[in-house]
């Protein structure tokens, strides 16, 4: 009889403990509203204004965000066949040629070297960092390049 007992106690502690972890476990998962929607270190398309410039049969769109997140927006018509050399060409980009390819420290006028401030212009392909560098990227119709100060 006492065994009967003690099975049923502990039967009854394990189903409590069990409808605990379940109740912890739903209200953990349950979709909570209240909370924001985090930023992405992506670049955004909040620009308004589009520039074109240049002239040629290849067209892409360049962006670049700058120190205070502001992003200016191009629309790149050239006739050469590798995107460093088109923005070199129009005087939006400016570096040194090191052992890897140009090293882009000036980008539309505005100076990020890491050596003096800690920042640097980072390359990206369609909202994607860049598997090479921007002397070495062919372009391609209908993707988007852009340079941001990290």
């Amino acid at each position: 009889m006492k065994m009967t007992n003690f099975k049923k106690s502990l039967s009854l502690c394990l189903l409590l403990v069990l409808i605990a972890a379940m109740a912890l476990f739903a209200v953990g998962c349950s979709d909570n509203s209240n909370h924001e929607t985090p930023k992405t270190d992506s670049i955004a398309d909040t620009t308004a204004e589009v520039t074109v410039l240049g002239e040629g049969q290849n067209v892409f769109d360049f962006k670049v965000t700058d120190f205070d997140g502001k992003v200016t927006a191009f629309e790149i018509h050239t006739d050469k066949e590798i995107v460093g050399d088109a923005l070199v060409e129009l005087g939006l980009v400016e570096g040194d040629e090191g052992p890897f390819g140009l090293y882009v420290k000036t980008v539309n006028g505005i100076t990020a070297d890491y050596d003096k401030d800690g920042k640097y212009w980072a390359f990206y392909v369609d909202g994607g960092y860049a598997p090479q560098g921007v002397d070495s990227t062919e372009i391609e119709s209908g993707k988007t390049y852009a340079f941001k100060v990290e």
